[in-house]
């Protein structure tokens, strides 16, 4: 671990990434070998770099190094580039000249872009890989080389072995050791990290302040795709420090400097060009917040204009009231009251107003016999009423008032008092009286 971290601080190398990690401790266990190297990673993410770190760490770190972009040399001369020529070789060949095998002779060699080589340029390496010969063009002498290929690709070699555009036996031959560098969006950890090195750097570089960002616009950040990787990262840190007037910058500003922020980052569709594992769910549920956020705010916009426009005023919460509670049987609300008071309820009012008097009698029930009806007796109920069904008034209408009714419950407790003696009696719960009374009588 002290080593990777020292490789870190020496290429300048920033992120705790466990696959960052990983690749580095690949390079640096191949390193002290001659081994060919593939490393493989999107554009942008830093292959370069870990070629340096094998050269540095290898014995041939004394000798010369080159990278070249195989991309870049057009398909005519890259054979003369890499191997050499003679004079009158071709048409412009005013002179012998040394390819990079011959000049980096002992030294380490690293081809970029190594899928975009020619075919018939990619024999004359397998050769060089295999034996360590090569042949100028023009030439008929062949030549030795130790050196050592560090190769490298943004594209899938395999894929190209089908199309018939990469020689099998060639990809085999490089793909000895192979490292695959991780793309930044699956190092979402060291985005903010990246972001704040590229901008301190470039300010100290042009003396102004850094540039700064909120919590939000770091979740923009990290919730990008960057399909250019690091060096898009750092292209957008070094454009929003000159461009952006405020040192500190929002969500919002952070998104105009995103190139298609939206459709790269909040499409909930996968895309063709992105692999499965770069929709990540954090960015859909980024998308439903953000979303959420903006509704709320155009709703609150939108009643706050409303009230205004038309002289409204908002309610007070401190001025609504608990709503009543009714009880059974009762047909008006009363206010609320203790489950702990004791005395019944008598009811007073024409329309079935509830109301606690303490002038009620006490009412009482016998208790449970196992040969009789499991009903609740009520004092001055004998075995002949309580076995009868109360009789409809003609009609079917109720002709009886409440006032009258409680005038006979209180009759009948008056009769009874002398036949009490008997009877074992024990208080009703605290609020089943008026339910029973009012749902019988």
């Amino acid at each position: 671990m002290e080593e990777i971290q020292s490789i870190k601080q020496r290429f300048g190398i920033v992120g705790q990434s466990v696959q960052l990690d990983r690749a580095l401790r690949t390079a640096l266990r191949v390193a002290s070998t001659d081994l060919s190297v593939l490393i493989m990673g999107e554009s942008g993410v830093g292959k370069e770099i870990f070629s340096k770190i094998i050269h540095s760490s290898s014995p041939r770190k004394h000798a010369k190094s080159i990278a070249i972009n195989c991309g870049a040399i057009p398909e005519g001369t890259i054979n003369s580039e890499l191997f050499g020529h003679e004079k009158g070789a071709f048409t412009g060949a005013a002179g012998e000249r040394k390819g990079y095998f011959e000049t980096y002779n002992g030294g380490t060699i690293f081809l970029d872009e190594i899928g975009e080589m020619p075919t018939d340029t990619q024999a004359y390496l397998l050769r060089v890989l295999e034996t360590g010969e090569f042949i100028r063009v023009g030439s008929s002498q062949v030549l030795k080389t130790n050196v050592r290929i560090i190769a490298a690709t943004n594209v899938d070699l395999e894929e190209l072995i089908k199309k018939n555009k990469f020689r099998e036996d060639l990809y085999y031959r490089l793909n000895t050791i192979s490292i695959k560098v991780p793309a930044l969006r699956e190092r979402k950890e060291d985005i903010y990290m990246l972001f704040r090195k590229f901008s301190i750097d470039f300010a100290e570089r042009y003396h102004f302040a850094p540039i700064q960002l909120d919590p939000e616009a770091r979740i923009i950040l990290e919730a990008y795709h960057w399909p250019g990787n690091v060096r898009e990262l750092k292209n957008i840190a070094e454009k929003v420090s000159i461009l952006s007037e405020d040192r500190k910058l929002t969500a919002e500003k952070l998104a105009e400097f995103l190139p298609n922020f939206r459709e790269r980052t909040m499409s909930l569709l996968p895309q063709p060009h992105l692999e499965p594992a770069g929709l990540q769910e954090r960015e859909i549920l980024y998308k439903l917040l953000f979303d959420m956020k903006g509704d709320l705010n155009d709703l609150k916009k939108l009643v706050l204009g409303l009230i205004r426009s038309n002289d409204l005023r908002m309610p007070d919460s401190r001025s609504l009231k608990t709503p009543g509670t009714r009880l059974a049987g009762c047909r008006r609300p009363f206010a609320l009251y203790s489950r702990n008071f004791e005395p019944p309820f008598r009811v007073r009012g024409g329309r079935g107003l509830c109301r606690r008097t303490p002038s009620s009698p006490a009412y009482t029930t016998q208790t449970r016999d196992p040969t009789r009806s499991t009903r609740p007796v009520r004092i001055g109920e004998n075995e002949q009423s309580r076995g009868r069904r109360r009789q409809p008034s003609p009609g079917g209408s109720r002709k009886t008032t409440d006032s009258a009714r409680f005038a006979k419950i209180q009759r009948q407790a008056e009769r009874s008092s002398s036949r009490v003696g008997d009877i074992r009696t024990h208080p009703l719960p605290q609020d089943p009286p008026i339910q029973s009374l009012i749902a019988t009588y």
